[in-house]
């Protein structure tokens, strides 16, 4: 397993993460998502640290916070080989500061989660989203004060825009408050949003992408195909309203290409997907997620090899979007471009 620098950081993860979303089986959501009870989660970790994935990543919101409880009983012994990942800010109930990321509500929320995961430390603690309603220097103030105490190693965020980020880097630097290093957000290759202004903000500010549902939440399994019906058990009968919207005909045109690619590489749908993510520019990890065994394993297939140039070009058309106002003229026209280039033009200069 590859192992990358976190953003500015000095920790290294592995260049695939597990994602305990399956963990729990606990509403609507996720237990849609999948209903791992410990004994097989321990099975799961075994084979994920066998291989070198030795980051999991949760959340208190997953499961009700049973992903947390299952993923601490299921690690329980060998806490020094892991990374733990986990979020907390949106909503656990409906009590005034039973969300967001006030003072209490984080001091709440990263006591619960070390109760829960049965450890006295935090790998990577994020927050899950923006909370707009409290001042973002009382968030790092706390934040700080956690880091200090030793409850958290390194903060991160996910879910943010441009903006919120940037205004947060800045506080911290302005008062000498923690600074985030890791960014989780929706990436894949029909999702390719993060690309316009967040990816060159974290190439600029040293924050490292942790990708979640790098599958297109499910859609790029190599299951759905042009013309076909949804198969029968795909999650996406229960979840489809829950995850980023994707059109059906980008979707169709991307795995299209992506069948073209396992018939010359021998490699799964899935595995073309993942790989495709893996090499792109701030990219420090992918999370996986997997109901069982089988699934796990094929996902793990997506590192040790690369895609040919030819290959990933062709992904690269199929996948692409005109970019939103006002990221388009520097994507599409010399003039803008020549002042303003490409993220991966920038990448080749650093």
């Amino acid at each position: 397993m590859e192992y990358r620098q976190l953003g500015a950081s000095g920790l290294k993860v592995p260049a695939l993460s597990f994602g305990a979303g399956t963990f729990g089986g606990r509403g609507e959501l996720f237990g849609a998502w999948g209903n791992t009870d410990v004994a097989e989660a321990r099975r799961l970790v075994d084979v994920a640290v066998e291989a070198g994935v030795t980051m999991f990543d949760t959340a208190d919101v997953y499961s009700d916070g049973a992903s947390e409880e299952v993923l601490g009983q299921a690690i329980k012994g060998r806490r020094d080989e892991v990374l733990i990942s986990t979020k907390a800010g949106l909503p656990v109930n409906d009590t005034p500061n039973g969300a967001g990321t006030s003072r209490p509500r984080l001091i709440k929320a990263v006591d619960d989660a070390l109760r829960r995961l049965g450890t006295d430390h935090i790998d990577l603690f994020q927050l899950h989203a923006f909370d707009a309603a409290t001042p973002i220097e009382e968030v790092l103030s706390t934040l700080g004060d956690l880091v200090a105490a030793g409850k958290l190693r390194y903060v991160g965020v996910s879910n943010f825009s441009g903006w919120q980020l940037m205004k947060s880097l800045a506080a911290a630097d302005r008062h000498g408050y923690p600074r985030y290093v890791a960014h989780q957000v929706y990436y894949s290759l029909v999702g390719r949003d993060y690309e316009w202004e967040l990816m060159p903000l974290g190439l600029d500010q040293g924050v490292g992408a942790l990708v979640w549902s790098p599958l297109g939440w499910g859609r790029l399994t190599g299951r759905i195909r042009r013309g076909a019906p949804l198969p029968e058990g795909s999650r996406l009968h229960r979840t489809a309203a829950y995850g980023p919207p994707v059109d059906d005909e980008r979707l169709y045109t991307v795995v299209d290409v992506l069948d073209e690619i396992a018939g010359e590489t021998g490699r799964s749908v899935p595995q073309i997907a993942l790989n495709w993510l893996l090499r792109r520019p701030t990219v420090a990890s992918v999370i996986v997620g997997a109901r069982n065994e089988q699934q796990l394993r094929e996902n793990l297939g997506a590192v040790g090899w690369s895609l040919t140039p030819d290959q990933v070009a062709r992904l690269d058309a199929a996948s692409t979007v005109t970019a939103a106002y006002p990221y388009y003229p520097y994507r599409s026209q010399e003039g803008f471009a020549r002042v303003n280039p490409p993220i991966e033009r920038l990448v080749h200069q650093v």
